[in-house]
């Protein structure tokens, strides 16, 4: 395992803990992508990619990420992530996430995240009205 690869994703989760668009972006090459693989173009460059973490963490404002799996090489992690939370919708976040994480010079270089979009849709739409 690579310490430094380890070091990089303990400060790229951080943010991603933290909701700071701005600093997840900063860890990213210039010409990044980040893919949420979930029928969505993928983010290209530092300014889409702050656009699309904070659309993120709009959707979904109080998100928490919970540890299932890691595995870090030296130029590369994969993560696996049970998501929770309360949707903008008031639906409950509870779904399961994979990320896939290319490392070049010490910042993201690609990430592409794998999400349950069944899960994360119906957690995304709004309420049925029961009246």
């Amino acid at each position: 395992m690579s310490a430094t690869t380890k070091d990089l994703f303990e400060r790229y989760h951080a943010c991603w803990a933290d909701r700071d668009p701005d600093r997840i972006a900063d860890l990213h090459t210039p010409d990044s992508i980040f893919h949420l693989h979930s029928g969505s173009k993928p983010a290209r460059g530092r300014a889409e990619i702050r656009a699309a973490a904070a659309e993120t963490f709009a959707l979904v404002p109080d998100l928490t990420f919970h540890l299932v799996n890691l595995r870090v090489g030296d130029d590369f992690w994969v993560v696996q992530w049970r998501l929770s939370g309360t949707s903008a919708t008031g639906g409950t976040v509870d779904v399961d996430l994979a990320d896939v994480v290319l490392i070049e010079g010490g910042a993201v270089r690609e990430k592409h995240s794998y999400v349950d979009g069944v899960a994360m849709q119906a957690a995304l739409a709004a309420p049925a009205d029961l009246t």
